[in-house]
């Protein structure tokens, strides 16, 4: 059994990290440009993925004790060097110095997020997709196409985008990752793709992110199967725990629960303004 204890916040926590920096890598990749930064600072990195991307965070820190002053300020200070202003990522496990240093700076919560995790045991089955769906690993020629869909159906809309613009472009590109599509048989002999979503590896945990359907095609087991596929194959790939990251509340938070998926803790981002 896993508990959520300190030692599996570090496991969930040096995961997120770890996507944290596959992104800001992909991303810089993607655009041709240097907006890819990090540095690791005591158990944490600080991340610079881009000027306002949520990927531009502290994730990790003061999970191996008391965080010092100087630390804390090599963190202010990196973001710094890049122009922008700090965001943290709080563990709720991680040492009360590091929620002391940001009350005494003036930081102040933006948003909160659930931690959820799930054992996984080696030879785990999951059920097959609903009849007429078919859900895959996107093949690398996929690319724009998974972007788009991804796009779609987290925004509630079928409007054209420009790719390489949105903040989820840089997924099928990202170090560890496969990016999922699921697939509805619209006629026979015609698939049409209905939903998306996005696998991780790090260390043995399977990050499960990127996650959404289309409108016109929800509350079919879009999603259910996106998430069974998707533990299948970290099941496959010697993963012993998945970890998913929804806002309180969500459709998708019902969505793991009903997977048993079980909260570790609620993370809270904070900024500086």
């Amino acid at each position: 059994m896993l508990f959520a204890d300190l030692d599996l916040a570090r496991r969930l926590e040096l995961a997120d990290a770890a996507k944290h920096i596959a992104y800001a890598e992909a991303r810089a990749k993607l655009l041709g440009t240097g907006c890819c930064a990090w540095e690791r600072l005591g158990s944490g990195y600080a991340i610079f993925a881009g000027a306002d991307n949520p990927y531009s965070r502290v994730v990790g820190l003061g999970l191996d004790g008391p965080v010092g002053e100087v630390a804390f300020e090599q963190c202010e200070a990196f973001y710094q060097q890049h122009n922008t202003q700090p965001a943290f990522s709080l563990c709720p496990l991680a040492d009360p110095t590091l929620l002391e240093h940001l009350n005494r700076r003036g930081y102040q919560v933006e948003m909160f997020m659930h931690v959820w995790y799930r054992p996984l045991v080696p030879d785990e089955a999951f059920p097959a997709p609903p009849s007429g769906i078919v859900v895959r690993a996107i093949e690398p020629e996929e690319a724009d196409l998974w972007t788009l869909v991804a796009f779609r159906g987290g925004l509630d809309s079928d409007e054209a985008i420009s790719n390489a613009s949105v903040i989820i472009a840089p997924y099928p590109y990202m170090a560890h990752t496969r990016c999922w599509l699921a697939w509805r048989n619209r006629e026979p002999g015609a698939h049409e793709p209905v939903g998306a979503a996005t696998l991780g590896i790090h260390a043995g945990v399977a990050s499960l992110f990127g996650a959404s359907t289309r409108v016109p095609y929800r509350r079919l087991g879009i999603q259910a199967a996106l998430l069974d596929a998707r533990l299948a194959a970290a099941v496959g790939a010697y993963c012993d725990v998945a970890v998913v990251h929804t806002e309180p509340g969500s459709e998708s938070q019902r969505n793991v629960e009903r997977l048993g998926f079980r909260l570790a803790y609620t993370s809270a981002m904070l900024r500086r303004e």
